[in-house]
């Protein structure tokens, strides 16, 4: 099982850090967890709801460091935007204004 588990493990770490690739794994992902085909049917108990929750722990897994970066780049865009020279709100810089 270690040796079928771990070259799908790394072509899911590839495609989710590839932006193109990434939100057809994810739509992938919540189609499988939608289908009630499953490879463990999720009428057999504990067993069946065992392959969706480990697609999702992976899934969570390998989207949190993606999303704390996505949201670390955002507050540095947004604070390197609020040092600037422009007068407020007008999108014209301090320089244009004096003129």
């Amino acid at each position: 099982m270690k040796f079928f588990a771990r070259p799908l493990y790394q072509l899911l770490r590839k495609l989710l850090a590839h932006p193109k690739h990434r939100w057809w794994v994810l739509a992938g992902a919540l189609a499988y967890l939608i289908n009630p085909l499953d490879i463990l049917p999720d009428a057999i108990p504990l067993v069946g709801q065992l392959d969706d929750a480990l697609l999702v722990s992976l899934l969570i897994s390998e989207l949190s460091p993606l999303l704390v970066q996505q949201v670390r780049s955002l507050k540095s865009r947004r604070s390197g935007d609020e040092g600037g020279d422009e007068v407020s709100g007008t999108g014209v810089s301090t320089e244009a204004a004096k003129a």
